[in-house]
């Protein structure tokens, strides 16, 4: 028999085990998104996630020739596309991050750093189904570009400058209250009325 099917058997085992265990808690306590996996859930998510990633990706090497220029397009990238739940130092430390099942990752430790190009870039690709992880790639030669971009800045994060985390802060998506504090800003600037007016309610009264 194959590795590889005797792991995915073990797998359904491990998993039937779990789910019976997993069972008898939730119908005592329930489902909740801020409870901690177990170290079964989190050794069958790790063998998953390394199955799920496509054998040709599995050991590639970053075909992207890292430079400095390369890792600030995979900063800019990150800052605005991934910093909402990762943080811009990829620690995770964020409202959404951590209220998560399970939790982002702290991205400069070993279990990210760990993983080769190719899962890094096929988790990006691809997203993992079941958590939070969305799938950014379009299947295009530019998003593949951009994502080996991230996968070199991802390697950088260890490293990462409080110069570079400053200017991440320029580059984050703004919230809504931010953009309305500017558009006020800018309207006192220019000698307009700061404060929003009210409007007429509708016909119907919506």
């Amino acid at each position: 028999m194959r590795r590889r099917t005797k792991v995915v058997l073990a797998i359904v085992v491990l998993a039937a085990a779990a789910g019976t265990v997993g069972l008898v808690r939730t119908l005592r306590y329930g489902f909740r998104a801020r409870d901690k996996p177990t170290r079964l859930e989190v050794f069958l998510a790790k063998t998953m996630r390394h199955y799920a990633v496509p054998a040709d990706l599995r050991n590639k090497t970053n075909p992207l020739p890292s430079s400095q220029e390369v890792i600030a397009a995979g900063r800019a990238h990150f800052a605005d596309h991934c910093a909402y739940c990762h943080a811009n130092d990829g620690k995770g430390q964020t409202s959404i991050g951590q209220a998560m099942y399970p939790e982002v990752p702290d991205m400069t430790l070993r279990d990210t750093q760990s993983q080769s190009d190719g899962e890094l870039f096929a988790t990006i690709e691809n997203g993992i189904r079941l958590t939070g992880m969305p799938a950014w790639g379009e299947g295009t030669a530019d998003s593949a570009a951009g994502t080996w971009a991230l996968v070199h800045f991802i390697r950088h994060l260890p490293q990462i400058t409080p110069a570079e985390l400053e200017e991440m802060k320029g580059l984050n998506p703004k919230t809504h209250e931010e953009m309305d504090a500017e558009m006020e800003e800018r309207k006192f600037l220019e000698g307009g009325d700061a404060s929003p007016r009210p409007t007429s309610p509708s016909p119907h009264g919506h």
